[in-house]
């Protein structure tokens, strides 16, 4: 097989993006061979060589899946969190994959997850302009007033939330569409207006919609799902 560059394998890999890769080598943080690589122009040949990034073994050709699952109540999207139930106990592949962004315990909906590096980081990274929709039921009647201000952005953190769109569904349920994604930024929007939120279900990210899923179920993205995702890199 031909030599490649050390972060396009990584890359291929489904490890992360080929720029991200490459901080990963000047940081020394891979190995060829037993040897620490910090040279970027170093080639390595995906049949013979033995790569490891931070002491793990780095499979080469390994086979990219995408996956959107309907996270229940209750799970958290951590790969790893001794003593709770983690998203990753649903999900049974021979892969390991990893979430895309975060829903917390109490949220529900669609979650996308995947061993594309590439794709990971990018969706993931906070500059990343991808839409994420949301189904929100509130305790009391929201008035118009309300949604107006939590559509037209709020100060929160020490910033102000960007515009988002909103669709009333009822007297205490709205669809909400954000490009952001700051720590539980919904509730606490709901709760800046005087209300709180009832249930939150994620139902749409980066133009992937979850649709018929049952809470826990999950399913392979099909072949248009998966190029509009990667048409994103």
């Amino acid at each position: 097989m031909a030599l490649v560059r050390l972060q396009k394998f990584l890359s291929a890999a489904g490890v992360c993006s080929r720029r991200q890769g490459e901080k990963y080598i000047t940081d020394g943080l891979v190995a060829v061979n037993g040897r620490i690589i910090t040279e970027l122009g170093t080639r390595v040949d995906p049949e013979l060589d033995t790569v490891k990034f931070k002491g793990r073994l780095i499979e080469a050709r390994q086979e990219l899946v995408y996956i959107a699952l309907n996270k229940p109540r209750g799970y958290v999207t951590s790969c790893d969190q001794p003593g709770a139930r983690i998203v990753m106990d649903l999900v049974d592949v021979s892969q390991r994959v990893y979430p895309i962004g975060r829903l917390d315990k109490d949220s529900t909906g669609l979650l996308l997850l995947t061993n594309d590096g590439r794709l990971h980081h990018t969706l993931s990274h906070p500059s990343f302009d991808h839409e994420k929709k949301y189904d929100v039921k509130v305790k009391s009647p929201i008035s118009d007033e309300a949604l107006k201000k939590m559509a037209h952005g709020l100060p929160m953190m020490g910033t102000r939330t960007r515009e988002a769109e909103i669709t009333r569904i009822s007297r205490q349920r709205f669809h909400i569409t954000l490009k952001e994604g700051k720590n539980r930024q919904i509730r606490r929007m709901v709760r800046k207006v005087g209300n709180h939120v009832s249930t939150l279900k994620r139902i749409k990210m980066a133009g992937i919609r979850l649709g018929s899923l049952e809470p826990g179920d999950w399913r392979f993205l099909n072949t248009k799902e998966r190029g509009c995702l990667l048409k994103m890199l």
